[in-house]
């Protein structure tokens, strides 16, 4: 299960400080991976994906927000800073579901 799109990086305000930095996935990819993955199967509801965005390839978990409906995808600051981007900035990301 593959899915591209683009998405604005945002930061996740209860941890300002920290620089935790998210994107959303579109509502309809979230609803096919909670259909296909029975909502999550790892802490959190996580869903354990490859994401890739520009030449940074890496291995995560997508997590359930319940404020968006949708899942939500963190981006380490090592690939922001490859790939120069930040904070509201638009990218475009691909994921595959690794587990299913």
């Amino acid at each position: 299960m593959k899915f591209s799109f683009d998405a604005e990086l945002w930061v996740w305000e209860a941890r300002r400080d920290d620089s935790w930095v998210f994107v959303t996935l579109p509502i309809d990819a979230s609803a096919e991976i909670r259909d296909r993955t029975g909502g999550g199967r790892r802490g959190f509801g996580s869903v354990r994906v490859q994401v890739a965005i520009g030449s940074s390839v890496w291995r995560t978990s997508v997590f359930p927000d319940s404020a968006s409906g949708s899942y939500v995808l963190p981006l380490k600051r090592a690939v922001r800073r490859a790939e120069g981007l930040d904070a509201g900035d638009v990218a475009t990301v691909s994921i595959e579901v690794v587990e299913v």
